[in-house]
């Protein structure tokens, strides 16, 4: 991909970076952890965000290990370790219920970080309410949705809708888009990119308050991608008091065409018969589905790499950037990255137009390559290969389909590219296994 070259930026004046007036679009995880990285580096930017009051909507997100540091290293890994939960295990079925794969996470597998499940909404009010108290209390302004920015050699302005109706304007030195999937901002810079193309695929987000399965702290990877792809995760212990686990589950499957929306709402009748045949020792894959408190519907889009994240004063960050299929786990964990590299190029550089190219440079090819990766069922590919080997049958011994030295490489291979090097990959050491289900399976 290319990258521009500093002349792109060259007529921007020289600030004192501390100084910048910095406007962030979207109050959504990557934009609240944008704001409070650049408040680490002294900077005090304000949130524009749409809706005229956050609420802890959404479903389930796999924290990787790379992403919980950064929650550290922004003083709140002790907090999110109270609303989520530790991952340990990482299993992975053919569409029958039969193991593939295993591997440990986080610490489990010797990371210095844990890898953590937890509700999005959750997460973002975490974020949300640290924003509030270290940068104050008019640090978010909700009820604002951008219509457009227009700069200059010297400001970008920004043309605010509010929910009473009224309009405004508001100017500052550099525009921060973490608008998402439907970035704004991403229409207006890249026109030519606006109409996103349908996959075919449309992805069932539930939760289901239930028992623990196993120790309580695994993902599920079930099925066959082709036909349909099912990942199961706990994201919160004793919910609400109920002593029950509220659980994540997302399947894939092929669909008629539907509008880009994470609210819509869905039944689980469509994707109930494909899972008729799957039997997992410690999960009645149909009763968690049929017990489902929640269900939504989200077509996945194919939203291109872009070959530039700026203009001029403005830069994409997160989905508005780098929209990627939620596979692997890493589209929100690649969101909060983002803002704290943008928080470090811009207090290393005098010259914004310096620090918006070094970000681009040390961001874009890398996060592209995770998104194409994505559109290729990164790791999940393993699933493939065996419902191939296999002709879409059982097998008798998977180490005769897919032997664990070559599920180890792919799977190590994936996480370096991703900023997650395994532990022990480097001297060869393996890190998959099969589960004592798998060794004792008949």
């Amino acid at each position: 991909m290319r990258v521009p070259n500093p002349p792109r930026h060259a007529h921007l004046t020289k600030a004192k970076n501390t100084m910048l007036d910095i406007a962030i679009i979207g109050a959504g995880p990557a934009g609240l952890a944008a704001a409070l990285r650049l408040h680490q580096k002294g900077f005090r930017p304000r949130i524009y965000e749409a809706v005229p009051e956050l609420k802890p909507l959404g479903v389930g997100l796999d924290v990787k290990v790379y992403a919980a540091q950064e929650l550290d290293e922004l003083g709140l890994l002790e907090e999110f370790r109270q609303i989520s939960v530790n991952a340990k295990e990482s299993i992975f079925y053919n569409k029958y219920g039969q193991e593939i794969y295993a591997e440990l996470c986080g610490t489990a597998a010797g990371y210095e970080y844990e890898q953590r499940f937890v509700h999005r909404g959750i997460l973002q009010m975490m974020l949300h309410r640290t924003v509030i108290e270290r940068l104050g209390e008019d640090a978010v302004v909700q009820g604002a949705r951008l219509e457009k920015y227009v700069q200059d050699a010297e400001k970008v302005t920004l043309y605010l809708d509010h929910v009473d109706g009224t309009g405004s304007q508001v100017t500052a030195d550099l525009l921060v888009a973490a608008d998402g999937i439907k970035s704004v901002v991403r229409r207006q810079m890249h026109p030519e990119s606006a109409d996103p193309v349908y996959s075919g695929i449309t992805m069932w987000r539930g939760t289901t308050l239930m028992e623990p399965f196993r120790d309580g702290n695994t993902i599920l990877h079930i099925g066959a991608p082709d036909i349909s792809s099912m990942v199961v995760y706990p994201i919160a212990d004793n919910f609400e008091g109920s002593g029950l686990t509220l659980v994540n589950w997302v399947v894939e499957a092929f669909r008629h065409e539907s509008d880009e929306d994470w609210n819509q709402t869905g039944s689980v009748d469509e994707i109930l018969p494909y899972y008729d045949q799957c039997e997992i020792p410690f999960l009645d894959v149909q009763q968690m589905l049929r017990n489902a408190r929640e269900v939504y519907l989200f077509p996945l889009i194919r939203h291109d790499p872009l070959d530039t994240w700026t203009d001029n004063r403005v830069v994409l960050i997160g989905d508005a950037a780098h929209a990627m299929y939620p596979r692997g786990g890493n589209g929100a964990c690649q969101s909060i990255v983002d803002g704290n590299v943008l928080a470090q190029k811009l207090a290393s550089f005098d010259d914004p137009a310096d620090a918006l190219t070094a970000f681009e440079s040390e961001r874009l090819t890398t996060v592209n390559n995770i998104v194409m990766s994505h559109r290729g069922e990164g790791y999940e590919v393993i699933r493939r290969m065996v419902e191939e080997r296999t002709s879409g049958n059982r097998f008798d011994n998977i180490e005769d389909v897919l032997p664990l030295d070559e599920a180890n490489a792919i799977f190590s291979k994936y996480h370096a590219m991703v900023g997650q090097k395994r532990i022990g990959f480097a001297t060869d050491e393996p890190t998959g296994f099969r589960t004592d289900d798998a060794l004792t399976a008949s």
